[in-house]
């Protein structure tokens, strides 16, 4: 028997949902079975509202998201019906609300308004087998961000998954089926090159490691793994320190990075510039540009540590001995700073960072902070050289995930910026050399922490990410580069959602700095959830209408409002039918 939609997002959530005697004839039917009851209708609340052509209209019953619940609702269960609303919108609900939706939705996008709203995957979307996890609920989960006006999705492709099998050994299994069930469902994908281990930073629910042939490269040479000044060793992503040399089983790793690129471009030439939209090129852990500065992986680093910097394997040395003696000071380059503290102090904690004094203002720290943030450029230079070429007139774009690290941004030297390798200081612009080397590969400048106010933060911590925000639109807006964003931690919240739909369009100068997308942190069974479900539907209306559109709030909120609330009556038949 097939899983009804019911079931397929309950298995998301990993809570399998048994019924009896319910038959179906497919994943698009609409006879299902549910497990949650929501009371009877509430009483048609109606009040008279203005609406833009000065006609009276009443305004929709409350959807049953704010009805009270009998006895709860099970988080699962929830998901379940939530993701039978929006397939049973598709199928053959009475469509007038869902199509006026639609047609406001993709007007503001085709008139340049407002901004698009991604979603990002789950990590282990696609298995260690090379096949889709969860596959019926995976396909209802997207019906359900189609109907909600998502535009479309973020997806990792791990190296970890598709070379694990041999070096040009490449297997594209699940991410085939992934992408034809996005294109099927008229979802563009953001496809993310990721070329680092999953598991050991913030929101890593699943281990993926690299490749085990570079893993074995690795056991051979513990020096391609980054390194600390204690001799720790990371093995999230290969050091950069060894980009041009051939350790991994004859090529470079900048060599691998660009087969895989192209490897991925040959094989799904057929959906790039249509389905597949943008490539997004992982360049250090977490995907971003840095240093694995900050690891939480075995308790390494908590926050808001100012981390350690990654300089202490043989070729990081040998590149800053080169720079040393061509800057006519061989003895600076033997080792990295020794006085900047451990991964858990803070910036007065240190001799290297402190505010009076500390090594990073003077020749020394300008030397080797300016070598140390170089080789990340560079770095970032060589991958882009070759995914630019690699992608070239095929109608993709280019982008690169930089980290965005706020705390002790309030002080002097910046720390943990300077440890991911970020030489942003009170003195030194550290994202306007980001943000023109991506321009000149015509390449997206993507954010991070766009959903965070300063005064949410730990004050004593100096944290300032609504500054670091600003400081980020100001680099991208002169190198005249595009700005994209993403959340940096889950959050389903009203409040959370305005910081977001403020900073999607920053007012610089009197000028106003509209991102080209932004990118919500995560397809989860949490999304599902009625009330978060109704936030987020609201949320990516008002992206999609623009912070600057002629239109009241309330009244957007009580469309997307009215979106959820008429597939009532089959939820609660749904509902009903499970109690039997």
């Amino acid at each position: 028997m097939s899983m009804s939609i019911t079931h397929q997002i309950g298995a998301l959530a990993g809570t399998p949902i048994q019924a009896e005697g319910v038959a179906t004839s497919g994943e698009s039917t609409a006879a299902v079975s549910a497990a949650a009851v929501w009371k009877s209708p509430v009483a048609n609340i109606r009040c008279r509202v203005q609406n833009r052509n000065n006609v009276d209209s009443l305004s929709p019953p409350l959807s049953p998201c704010r009805s009270p619940v009998m006895g709860g609702i099970r988080a699962d269960l929830s998901v379940a019906c939530q993701a039978f609303v929006t397939e049973a919108l598709a199928v053959d609900m009475e469509a007038p609300a869902a199509e006026r939706y639609y047609k406001e939705v993709r007007s503001a996008h085709e008139k340049g308004k407002g901004v698009p709203v991604y979603v990002m995957m789950p990590l282990d979307s696609v298995t260690m087998g090379n096949t889709v996890n969860r596959r019926k609920a995976m396909n209802a989960s997207l019906q359900a961000l189609k109907s909600a006006g998502v535009e479309g999705i973020m997806m990792d492709v791990w190296w970890g998954l598709v070379e694990k099998d041999g070096p040009g050994v490449y297997n594209w299994g699940g991410y085939t089926e992934l992408l034809e069930m996005a294109k099927r469902h008229g979802l563009k994908v953001q496809a993310v090159m990721s070329f680092h281990q999953c598991g050991g930073n913030v929101g890593d629910s699943v281990t993926i490691p690299l490749p085990k042939w570079v893993g074995e490269e690795m056991d051979k040479d513990a020096d391609l793994a980054y390194t600390d000044q204690w001799g720790r060793r990371n093995y999230e992503y290969v050091s950069l320190g060894c980009d041009t040399l051939p350790v991994l089983k004859g090529r470079t790793p900048v060599q691998c990075y660009a087969d895989f690129m192209r490897a991925f471009r040959d094989n799904f030439k057929h959906l790039l510039g249509d389905t597949i939209v943008e490539i997004q090129v992982g360049m250090g852990p977490a995907g971003e540009l840095r240093y694995p500065s900050y690891p939480e992986q075995n308790g390494t680093w908590k926050f808001p540590g100012i981390g350690a910097f990654q300089c202490f394997d043989k070729y990081m040395l040998s590149g800053l001995k080169a720079a040393a003696e061509a800057a006519g000071k061989p003895e600076w380059g033997s080792t990295g700073p020794t006085d900047a503290g451990h991964y858990n102090n803070w910036p007065e904690d240190t001799q290297f960072f402190r505010k009076e004094g500390g090594g990073w203002a003077t020749t020394y720290g300008e030397f080797f902070l300016t070598w140390y943030s170089q080789m990340l450029l560079d770095h970032g230079e060589r991958i882009l050289t070759s995914a630019s070429s690699t992608f070239e007139n095929t109608g993709v774009k280019i982008s690169v995930k930089v980290a965005g690290i706020h705390w002790h941004y309030g002080t002097r030297s910046h720390a943990p910026e300077l440890t991911a390798g970020y030489y942003n200081t009170r003195f030194h612009d550290g994202y306007l050399p980001i943000a023109q080397m991506l321009a000149r590969h015509g390449a997206i400048f993507n954010f991070t922490c766009i959903e965070m106010r300063d005064h949410e933060q730990p004050q004593d911590a100096l944290c300032a990410p609504e500054k670091l925000v600003r400081q980020v639109a100001l680099a991208t807006r002169k190198a005249k580069v595009p700005l994209a964003g993403e959340n940096a931690l889950p959050r389903y919240d009203d409040y959370a959602h305005e910081q977001i739909l403020q900073a999607s369009s920053l007012n610089i100068d009197g000028n106003s700095e509209d991102m080209c997308a932004f990118t919500y942190l995560r397809m989860n069974p949490s999304l599902f959830q009625p009330d978060n479900w109704r936030r987020f539907v609201s949320f990516v209306k008002k992206m999609k209408e623009g912070k600057e559109a002629n239109r009241c709030w309330e009244q957007v909120e009580r469309d997307a409002e009215h979106f959820v609330h008429i597939t009532q009556p089959l939820v609660q038949e749904a509902a009903v039918a499970l109690m039997h």
